[in-house]
C-alpha cells in the first residue's frame, strides 16, 4: 500500500492568487529549487483523520497552528507512488517567522557522525504561475484546482 502525506496550501490575494511553498531542509535538497518545493505536508497513518494530520504537519513545518476551516482539494499520486491528501486555507504568514522541526541523519554518508536538519529551510511566497514552476510535479493538479475554487472569489 502506497504512503500517504497529508498537506495545507495556504494562499493570500495580493491582486493575484499567492501560494506559500516550502523548500525540503538538508543537504540532498539544498541546490535544487525547479520541482523541489512542496506543499507544507507530512505522511500519515491509516487511522488518522487526513485534515488532523494536514494541520499537524503545517505546524511542525512552519511553527503557525490553523485554527480556521479548511476547503478538501482531493488528492493526487506523486511520481513515487505517494497519495498526497490536500487542503486550503487564506492565511497570510510572514515567511521570515516559520520555525521547522528537525531531522536527523549520518552526515557525510558513512562517516559515523549524526546531524541536524530542518525539515523545511525556507518558505516563499509564489504567484501560481510560479508556482507550478517550483513545485513537485505530483503536486501540480492541487495548483489547478486551488485556482478553480479562487476564481470569482
Amino acid at each position: 500500500m502506497p504512503s500517504k502525506s497529508a498537506g495545507i496550501i495556504a494562499y493570500r490575494k495580493r491582486g493575484t492568487v499567492e501560494v506559500l511553498l516550502v523548500h525540503p531542509g538538508g543537504p540532498f535538497w539544498r541546490n535544487k529549487d525547479f520541482g523541489a518545493w512542496s506543499i507544507p505536508k507530512g505522511e500519515y497513518a491509516d487511522e488518522e483523520d487526513a485534515e488532523i494530520a494536514a494541520r499537524r504537519e503545517f505546524a511542525e513545518e512552519l511553527g503557525h497552528e490553523l485554527s480556521m476551516p479548511l476547503t478538501p482539494l482531493g488528492q493526487v499520486r506523486q511520481r513515487g507512488g505517494k497519495l498526497v491528501s490536500a487542503f486550503a486555507a487564506e492565511v497570510d504568514i510572514d515567511v521570515r517567522s516559520i520555525r521547522s522541526n528537525t531531522f536527523e541523519i549520518e552526515w557525510p554518508p558513512r562517516s559515523g557522525k549524526r546531524q541536524a536538519f530542518p525539515e523545511v529551510d525556507r518558505a516563499e511566497w509564489f504567484t501560481l504561475e510560479a508556482a507550478r514552476e517550483r513545485i513537485n510535479a505530483g503536486q501540480r493538479p492541487l495548483l489547478d484546482r486551488l485556482e478553480q475554487l479562487t476564481v470569482g472569489e
